[in-house]
């Protein structure tokens, strides 16, 4: 399964980008991952309109995120972030701002158009503390302990092993680290049907994660100070209730 998962992950996100880099919004309705004017409340108004003025517009179509994890995980001048699931790049971009020129945000995706539109963003915003990688958030290509800040938006729960992505995590984590993402936690159990459906897996829904399994995966990665705090609770019809949530935590 998680051969094919990734497969259709991909050709969902690299739609999402095309579309996005011809300047249009990316509707994949009714799932949670929509941008603002398709989407539920949950990914509605992210971002302060401040926040985006001078980014891209492309970087701003394309995001697909359920929260504003840059702003969240209060980060400070001369900080090295890395961005799971960087997609279009708005938060790196975001991060790289608050990071300063002594800092240096990174963005890690697995998908070419993704990426490819992320540079493009990158280069007009003129952005220069910035580096977008290749790679799987479960085999992050970056050293051990080089990391200050982890986060991520609405990615996570896309993966099939959350246990790998949480250990690597905690080992590009410099001692002290701090682990801040927004995601998708679920608020009712799923049924193996849903869990089986690689569409709404993609769509942010099957691979969600309860708040008791999301806590104990983190710990048992050697996270501590383990964090979840909703921000906005929906329903799916025929699959159950979900939250948006700010997820924290800290590598010893």
């Amino acid at each position: 399964m998680k051969k094919e998962l990734k497969q259709v992950v991909r050709e969902r996100y690299a739609d999402a980008a095309r579309r996005a880099s011809e300047g249009k919004l990316v509707d994949c309705s009714p799932d949670c991952c929509s941008p603002e004017e398709h989407a539920l409340p949950i990914i509605a108004n992210l971002y302060e309109d401040a926040e985006v003025a001078d980014l891209p517009q492309e970087a701003v179509n394309a995001s697909l995120g359920c929260g504003n994890p840059a702003a969240l995980a209060e980060l400070h001048p001369g900080e090295v972030v890395l961005d799971l699931g960087s997609g279009g790049g708005i938060d790196v971009l975001l991060s790289a701002k608050r990071v300063g020129s002594t800092g240096k945000a990174y963005g890690l995706d697995m998908t070419d158009e993704m990426l490819e539109l992320a540079r493009e963003n990158q280069r007009k915003s003129g952005v220069d503390n910035v580096e977008f990688l290749k790679g799987d958030i479960e085999d992050v290509p970056l050293p051990d302990s080089s990391v200050d800040v982890i986060i991520s938006n609405c990615v996570i729960n896309l993966a099939a092993d959350k246990d790998l992505v949480f250990q690597e995590a905690f080992r590009v984590l410099k001692p002290g680290g701090r682990f801040a993402v927004s995601d998708i936690v679920a608020c009712t159990s799923i049924s193996p049907e849903v869990r089986e459906n690689l569409e709404l897996w993609s769509a942010c829904v099957s691979g969600a994660l309860d708040e008791d399994s999301y806590r104990g995966k983190l710990e048992a990665a050697g996270f501590q100070g383990v964090d979840l705090e909703p921000t906005r609770v929906f329903t799916i019809e025929g699959a159950g209730q979900f939250m948006g949530a700010f997820v924290r935590a800290r590598k010893p």
